[in-house]
């Protein structure tokens, strides 16, 4: 599948950096070091705008490194950008440490995976079918 993109950074598009990849990384595109202190949030800008086709969106998710070594992640992950969004594509990190960390202009920041979705129709009814779990919600199948 063919996305057209336009990038208005200096960095270079996103790429599969294996050939089981799923998710590409994204990069900063910030003029200015922005400086995350513990339990602050920030939307990074990537320079990269895309038209997604109709019937897939682009899922930005968090990369594992920088969540597990220094405890950055995205807000609404996986976020999702829809195929009629044109605007540039932002990052929303949060620093969940108890270290300030600083994100530079070219830093990875974050994942992103090209998905394919189904548009769907509700039918409305009285009631819905049984399942073994019936009801049971959160922690309802184990421990």
């Amino acid at each position: 599948m063919k996305i057209k993109i336009i990038n208005k950074s200096e960095h270079p598009l996103p790429e599969y950096k294996t050939m089981g990849a799923a998710g590409m990384d994204l990069v900063a595109n910030n003029a200015e070091p922005i400086i995350l202190k513990p339990l602050e949030r920030a939307l990074v800008p990537t320079g990269l705008f895309m038209e997604i086709p109709l019937g897939y969106e682009a899922q930005v998710r968090p990369r594992s490194g920088l969540a597990l070594k220094k405890g950055i992640t995205c807000l609404n992950a996986p976020g999702t950008i829809d195929s009629d969004y044109r605007g540039e594509v932002g990052v929303i990190l949060a620093n969940v440490s108890n270290e300030p960390f600083t994100i530079n202009k070219g830093e990875r920041i974050a994942q992103l995976v090209i998905a394919k979705h189904e548009t769907v129709s509700w039918i409305v009814v009285d009631t819905l079918e049984e399942s073994d779990r019936g009801t049971g919600g959160f922690g309802s199948t184990g421990q």
